[in-house]
């Protein structure tokens, strides 16, 4: 029993959740659910980045103040995520005063450590991305993201001596390989540091919405570094250390891998530079595509996709909520880029949910209920069954234990099309009531009790439900992963349920 401390990107908030956010959040969720089971201590946060000119424009074009337009799209987010049904232990908002002291007590203390300058900043910049880049690092003086013009601006900021911190960086990567995952995204990262790194710009005055510096109340923190403390503010930094001390070696942040200069080298260096280790964890994923483009608030401006037909409710209305959670955690393995599409999850759906998984159900108890009384018998000790139950469920916890939500259902899915196999070899509708059939059915009962443990961090909702028609009470979170997951405690002599199917079939899905 451990610590895990586990957290999003915090999203911006001038535009409305997608699937995209979706897709992260659920990721993070389904890791969070798996080490509770375990026994760790869990801690599980996400949230919404609520400054910066980005948030600033959207409010105006909406013809609100920014306090107001943060106010109606962070609960956005949060229904979203109630929708899918996120456990989150803390939904932080960067508009908060603790946000705000956590921020000017860990910059104060990188600006007295002699790591801050005042200087002046030209080059280019994108608002959409908010954020600088050279011209070399430009396409031809666009965006290399979002294809739009840069924007030439020049200031008087205060700059973060991110030079400062190059061999260290690399130092710190060498001896800590599992430091960022999975290991191309690391090179990444790696590559980016020993090309040399240059001090960035942390302040604005062209912008008043933001956290103010408390050394210059003239400028403000530029939105990404004000961000990225909300890993710390959430750990009460700058007003409990000890708490800081606990938590901290234990962060496992989550990331897009658009995003991974900011937390893979300007975060690190920024924790050193404060005088605190970097972050333990930083997993990387891909990007969700539809139609082979990245999923973002750009294709729906350019009419590529309408982000509110995707929306996290839109599709829990047509599909359910654990249909699109196992969908968005099974389709794609948690580092690569993946493709979303209506037909996918409808594929997904009639295919390991309808056929396989609701099928199981289904049969077992219409079998238990016309053999048995509808009295689910005990397992057999010496099952063949117990053999591969025990090698799906190390191979889910293996899985769940390197951010491999899509193996760990994987291994699940391949338990249950072996118990299917069973059933078509035994034929229990054909036999005679009697020891023979209790075994039978009693080993399909008990993978079933299995997998409704294995499947709880993914689709909790479905896992309860399977845990109740077996005649269980409580659900299949109540005990220990060490104990739940062992073979051969369903008990046997309860009432089995047969119910209505768990996922009719969806016919002509859009």
């Amino acid at each position: 029993m451990g610590r895990f401390y586990i957290t999003t990107p915090i999203y911006y908030v001038n535009d409305v959740p997608h699937v995209g956010h979706a897709y992260t959040t659920l990721n993070a969720d389904a890791l969070a659910r798996w080490h509770r089971l375990v026994g760790d201590d869990t801690f599980f946060l996400t949230g919404t980045d609520e400054h910066g000119q980005k948030v600033a424009d959207a409010a105006a074009k909406n013809g609100v103040a920014p306090r107001e337009w943060t106010n109606q799209t962070s609960r956005r987010f949060r229904d979203a995520w109630d929708a899918l049904d996120v456990s989150y232990d803390d939904f932080i908002r960067t508009t908060e005063p603790r946000h705000y002291e956590s921020v000017q007590a860990f910059l104060g203390r990188i600006y007295e450590n002699g790591y801050i300058y005042k200087d002046v900043y030209r080059g280019l910049y994108c608002v959409s991305c908010e954020d600088y880049y050279t011209l070399e690092a430009s396409d031809d003086g666009a965006c290399p993201v979002h294809g739009r013009p840069l924007t030439e601006m020049e200031e008087e900021n205060w700059f973060f001596r991110l030079s400062a911190f190059e061999d260290r960086l690399r130092e710190y990567y060498d001896e800590h390989p599992g430091f960022v995952t999975p290991e191309t995204k690391r090179n990444e990262a790696y590559s980016f540091i020993k090309g040399g790194l240059r001090d960035i710009s942390i302040t604005r005055t062209s912008i008043d919405w933001g956290v103010p510096v408390p050394w210059d109340p003239e400028h403000v923190f530029y939105v990404w570094y004000d961000a990225l403390i909300n890993y710390l503010t959430a750990l009460d930094y700058g007003r409990d250390d000890a708490r800081v001390d606990a938590w901290w070696p234990a962060s496992h942040h989550l990331i897009g891998k658009e995003i991974i200069r900011f937390h893979c080298v300007w975060w690190p260096a920024m924790c050193m530079a404060a005088g605190l280790e970097p972050p333990h964890h930083v997993q990387v994923h891909g990007w969700l595509l539809v139609g082979g483009q990245k999923l973002s608030k750009t294709m729906a401006a350019e009419g590529t996709v309408r982000l509110t037909d995707i929306a996290p409710v839109v599709l829990t209305d047509e599909f359910g909520v654990d249909p699109v959670r196992y969908y968005l955690l099974r389709e794609t393995a948690l580092g690569n880029d993946g493709e979303f599409s209506y037909e996918g999850i409808a594929h997904r759906y009639n295919t390991d949910l309808a056929n396989n998984l609701g099928n199981l159900v289904s049969r077992v108890a219409t079998v238990v209920a016309t053999k048995c009384g509808g009295v689910g018998p005990a397992p057999d000790a010496s099952s063949e069954l117990a053999g591969e139950a025990r090698q799906a469920v190390e191979a889910a916890r293996a899985a769940w234990e390197r951010f491999a939500p899509h193996a760990a259902l994987e291994a699940t899915w391949g338990l249950i099309g072996a118990t299917n196999a069973y059933l078509e070899r035994h034929a229990p509708w054909k036999m005679e009531p009697g020891a023979a059939l209790d075994r039978v059915l009693g080993d399909a009962l008990e993978v079933l009790r299995l997998v409704a443990v294995l499947i709880g961090p993914a689709m909790p909702g479905v896992a309860t439900e399977i845990w109740s028609r077996l005649g269980l009470t409580g659900s299949p979170s109540d005990e220990r992963a060490d104990v739940a997951l062992v073979w051969g405690r369903y008990p046997g002599g309860l009432a089995v349920v047969k119910g209505t199917p768990l996922f009719p079939r969806i016919e002509g899905a859009r």
